[in-house]
């Protein structure tokens, strides 16, 4: 369920170029960095590795990120499929139709959905509302690593890595309790 949700949620953007330069020290500093992101949208690979499939299943498509919350993964291979979060709202459509949830009546998408959002927007206190939080920072980059701290949650959710550059996301590794695992590759706009 979470590589439904996490995987297209988790995205980020780059502000100035200025500061790619620079890393972050501590989450405070990222958050700071991440709130400044107006707007993005770049390409996307996502790899799922599923119990259920014989081999990983690859797509690829476009992610944007609209402050302060809205969110959309369009997926454009190896089929078509547009997620977009906004405010309390998701809204998933495909050959199949189009289904909408309140976020917030489902616990469980809830705090999936929140841990890549209050990234992205740079909200620290909802982070530490929801997850373990560990930093780590280089100058090559960092890394962030969420954790559940609601135990339905940590029942479905291993964890969720990001991993970037100055104010750039480059990485969202979720890891699934029973193992499956989505490995979402953000790729900077070759223009």
């Amino acid at each position: 369920m979470c590589s439904l949700l996490c995987g297209p949620l988790a995205w980020s953007a780059a502000a100035a170029g200025e500061q790619r330069d620079s890393q972050p020290r501590d989450v405070p500093s990222l958050m700071t960095m991440m709130a400044k992101v107006a707007s993005r949208e770049d390409p996307f690979t996502e790899t799922k590795t599923v119990a259920m499939l014989i081999r990983p299943l690859v797509l690829k498509g476009t992610l944007a990120y609209t402050r302060p919350d809205r969110v959309e993964k369009h997926v454009l291979q190896p089929y078509e499929e547009h997620l977009v979060v906004q405010g309390d709202h998701l809204t998933l459509s495909n050959q199949e139709g189009t289904k909408r949830i309140a976020v917030k009546s489902h616990p469980l998408i809830w705090s999936f959905v929140e841990a890549i959002r209050a990234s992205l927007a740079g909200e620290v206190a909802v982070l530490r509302q929801l997850y373990h939080i560990k930093f780590q920072s280089t100058e090559a980059g960092w890394t962030l690593t969420l954790r559940p701290l609601d135990r339905q949650a940590a029942e479905h959710l291993t964890s969720i890595t990001l991993t970037g550059h100055g104010d750039h996301l480059n990485t969202v590794d979720i890891r699934e309790a029973g193992g499956d695992r989505s490995l979402m590759q953000i790729h900077e706009p070759t223009s």
